[in-house]
């Protein structure tokens, strides 16, 4: 578990050098859930960026050159990029995952929101994520996170934009959302 406001911070401050060069992205992860319930912890943060003309590693590698607070480390056996926070003791590290494979094909003010002045993934995409990452690890966290913002957002989530196979196994699994994914599908007349 990590500390929820030294996160936001790292996020800020990468967000900060993103936005510099122009180039879209959103955060993502347990850090969403702990910022929407004021959990003064997260599990995870992750930072999804759209790739534009160049591949997205290279775009936030080159954003973040001249930063003394924020570096990259690339491990490419498997094909992953971090981004180190040194704001703090110890570093907090951001990873970097190209939109589409993470979260949407493109990062736009239809799938992300501010909070806090920072860009995460809307409701509806961080639901659409975090269900696709479910659906194939089945990890109990993932569960939690897509079961908080079922049941305390269930009004804002997209019902389109949600994998219904997905989100019914999802439900079958974890009757404590099926009210809330039954009102979802009632809202869209379904």
């Amino acid at each position: 578990m990590h500390n929820t406001a030294r996160l936001l911070e790292a996020a800020a401050a990468l967000s900060q050098l993103l936005r510099a060069s122009n180039i879209p992205h959103a955060f993502y992860g347990g850090i969403f859930v702990a910022v929407m319930s004021n959990n003064p912890y997260a599990d995870d943060i992750y930072c999804i960026v759209d790739g534009g003309l160049s591949h997205p590693f290279r775009r936030v590698r080159q954003a973040v050159s001249g930063s003394s607070h924020v570096t990259t480390i690339a491990s490419p056996w498997c094909n992953r990029l971090h981004t180190t926070y040194h704001g703090f003791i110890p570093p907090v590290e951001i990873e970097i995952l190209p939109a589409g494979e993470a979260g949407p094909r493109r990062l736009d003010a239809n799938t992300t929101t501010t909070i806090r002045g920072i860009p995460f993934l809307s409701i509806t995409e961080f639901l659409r994520a975090k269900l696709k990452a479910w659906a194939i690890r089945r990890q109990e966290q993932d569960a939690q996170e897509i079961s908080y913002v079922v049941t305390r957002y269930w009004n804002r989530v997209d019902y389109n934009r949600v994998p219904e196979d997905d989100m019914n196994n999802f439900a079958k699994c974890h009757p404590a959302v099926a009210p809330a994914w039954l009102s979802i599908k009632r809202k869209y007349g379904l």
